[in-house]
């Protein structure tokens, strides 16, 4: 029995329920593991998958009653990395919308921090990038560096954050302020 089989499609929405997004952005370490499964729900705030707490069954938890995932670039690195490293093929089991893609069709190229900066959408952490996650993480694991992973965890909050005000702003939406509410699962 896979767990595919136990966990119902959450990607199909019943008719007359509302359309459930969560921004998703995940950090890996030097060895290609994952280290952060971030996702903003403007439901229930940002909830981050640290280390240990970075499983399928607390995955699929944090997706529950989503329909839409959203990501920048996830079709090319999270999702076949999420797929790889914890067998859950989120593509499947959710529809799946990539900013990266909205971005290039309205004209925006580079990377999600070079697109944040072209439409004012600012960072407390601006300066680290992508590659500083793995850095980071291995500062943390290695002499348990609170700073670094109270620093990549800020990182990654702000990237998940900043994906919803990115759609918004691409679809001619009202920015909404995020919703504050922070749960991080470490085991």
């Amino acid at each position: 029995c896979t767990l595919r089989a136990i966990m119902p499609r959450r990607g199909l929405a019943r008719q007359g329920q509302p359309q459930m997004r969560a921004y998703l952005d995940i950090e890996t370490t030097f060895a290609g593991g994952i280290s952060v499964i971030g996702i903003y729900r403007p439901d229930r705030g940002t909830i981050q998958l640290v280390g240990g707490g970075v499983t399928d069954l607390n995955l699929y938890a944090s997706l529950a009653g989503i329909s839409t995932i959203v990501t920048f670039n996830g079709s090319s690195f999270d999702l076949p990395v999420i797929r790889k490293r914890l067998l859950a093929d989120l593509k499947v089991e959710f529809a799946h919308r990539d900013l990266l893609y909205v971005c290039r069709r309205q004209g925006l190229r580079g990377g999600l921090k070079v697109v944040e900066q072209r439409l004012g959408i600012g960072r407390a952490t601006a300066g680290i990038s992508g590659g500083d996650a793995p850095r980071l993480w291995s500062r943390y694991e290695a002499y348990a560096d609170s700073r670094a992973l109270a620093t990549l965890l800020a990182y990654n909050v702000e990237d998940v954050v900043n994906l919803a005000t990115l759609e918004a702003l691409l679809d001619g939406d009202q920015v909404v302020a995020p919703t504050a509410d922070l749960h991080v699962l470490m085991e």
